[in-house]
């Protein structure tokens, strides 16, 4: 291992480490304020949300097959399914939508 990796997994490391020890820092009393609960509290689908959104429109090297998927699984998550079949029936969903003319 070069001295250069060893670097990189130590910044990482770090950063990791202060991202999980600030809050525990900083946040010595219980929090009152309804806005900074309920900040936190969409904290984790916001950034989940960040994260897959562009990797639907990418991951199939098709435009019309990501928004059949995409159609789908919205679809099948407002009928409140379960996530495996939100999951199941988008990957059927691109997978005949590659077989569209267009």
């Amino acid at each position: 291992m070069t001295l250069k990796m060893f670097y990189y997994m130590l910044a990482m490391a770090l950063t990791t480490y202060l991202v999980r020890m600030l809050p525990f820092t900083l946040f010595q009393k219980k929090l009152t304020s309804r806005f900074a609960k309920s900040f936190f509290a969409y904290i984790p689908y916001a950034v989940l949300a960040a994260m897959t959104f562009p990797a639907i429109f990418s991951a199939t090297g098709s435009i019309t097959t990501a928004i059949c998927g995409f159609a789908v699984a919205v679809v099948l998550t407002f009928c409140k399914q379960s996530l495996i079949v939100v999951a199941i029936g988008a990957c059927v969903a691109v997978y005949l939508g590659g077989f569209l003319p267009f």
